[in-house]
């Protein structure tokens, strides 16, 4: 979810935090057993004495009796250094096993902490900018963990009503602004429609209104298409669509354009058959129209453009790369931004500048439909988009 709400993704490494609990947990119970063994030894170490010599005995007994007790001592203080050498023996063996064994309790006390934060950070990962409405809803008592998934369905909940309230702000604005644009056309049109000789001025006038009008309302169209992709594809919608077919219809409608830049256009299609998608055709269409003609427009003249299509397994694969200017690979990452363009080319004013929403749609269309958009800058100047959705069932056949 971070990458759509445009926020930087970190690798995360997997089990990490897992292994600092399991340490912490297995550090504690050594440090732990070591202190006891330790006071243990002590004690038993203190409560050695050692053998009196024979002239430290009393001397009112036998000198017989004398040597007999002192090597009863000695026997005593030698058994007693063999149980005290067993006992810090046995101690150690037993430090080292419940050493291995504080490892796994720990791993496993370290699970049982971390799950419901799995289940949280997995439920989030789910999350996207279309499916904002789920909720982690995390069940137990009311502790930290609780409380911290209350915190992250509030945001998602706040995020949620952002992402809608900007939707419906474009979709409104663009329905509301056709009107005025509709009335200024005709008044243009009337203008220039009046009976009597009009001014050279004033038709260079009205030609030039009229191209901006239309740019105006090519991003309109634009912002429509945008809001309509990021709203998701309804089931009503949903058709079996041949993206190859889809890709030589927008070559079609390009020729023309095409020719008057003296570009080379190559179409390859795969060794797989039945390049079928499930979605709705309208924005799927316009999806490849966007590709094509970003790699029509965007190219240098004489240059080439090449569109491939191909089916292998459960994936379809459309493969629009053309040539063009320089790219860095981060500037070709930023081009499905609304907006955002690149050199001189995409700039310029006029019916020949593109609105720069034409890869931002394509981004939202393929999102919309579960797939993924790849932009490669080419060493040699130009781009690479692919486009990669899921392949309709039954395609074979239909095909």
């Amino acid at each position: 979810m971070a990458a759509e709400l445009g926020l930087p993704v970190r690798p995360v490494h997997r089990r990490g935090i897992r292994w600092r609990f399991t340490a912490l947990y297995a550090g504690l119970f050594l440090a732990s057993a070591v202190t006891m063994l330790t006071v243990v030894g002590l004690v038993a170490g203190g409560s050695y004495r050692a053998a009196p010599a024979p002239d430290s005995l009393p001397g009112t007994l036998p000198a017989a009796a004398q040597a007999r007790i002192a090597s009863l001592e000695h026997q005593l203080a030698q058994a007693h250094d063999r149980q005290v050498d067993q006992l810090l023996l046995g101690s150690a063996a037993g430090l080292v096993v419940m050493g291995m064994l504080s490892v796994g309790l720990g791993w496993y006390a370290a699970g049982r902490v971390l799950r419901p934060l799995r289940a949280m950070t997995g439920a989030t990962r789910r999350i996207s900018a279309d499916s904002l409405y789920e909720r982690l809803a995390v069940p137990g008592p009311h502790d930290e963990l609780r409380a911290l998934g209350d915190t992250i369905d509030a945001l998602l909940e706040r995020l949620e009503q952002a992402f809608a309230a900007q939707r419906r702000f474009v979709a409104d604005a663009s329905h509301e602004l056709r009107t005025p644009l509709a009335t200024m056309r005709a008044s243009v049109d009337v203008a220039l429609a009046k009976p009597g000789p009009v001014p050279e001025q004033t038709r260079t006038l009205a030609r030039r209104v009229g191209t901006e009008l239309d740019q105006v309302d090519r991003l309109l169209d634009g912002f429509l298409m945008l809001a309509r992709a990021q709203h998701g594809v309804p089931p009503a919608d949903s058709e079996k669509v041949a993206l190859d077919v889809l890709a030589a219809d927008a070559l079609t409608d390009r020729a023309a354009t095409a020719c008057a830049k003296h570009l080379v256009v190559e179409t390859e299609a795969g060794s797989g058959s039945g390049a079928w998608v499930c979605g709705s055709r309208t924005l799927l269409r316009r999806m490849a129209d966007n590709l094509i003609d970003n790699a029509v427009r965007h190219n240098r003249p004489g240059g080439w453009v090449r569109v491939a299509t191909s089916a292998e397994g459960t994936d379809v694969r459309l493969v629009v790369e053309n040539a063009g200017p320089l790219l860095t690979q981060d500037e070709a990452a930023q081009l499905t931004r609304p907006f955002r363009r690149h050199g001189a080319e995409r700039t310029g004013g006029g019916s020949g500048a593109g609105s720069g929403l034409g890869l931002s749609i394509v981004a939202a269309v393929v999102d919309a439909h579960g797939g993924t958009l790849d932009l490669r800058a080419r060493a040699e100047g130009g781009l690479r988009a692919t486009v990669t959705l899921s392949r309709a069932a039954g395609a074979e056949a239909a095909a």
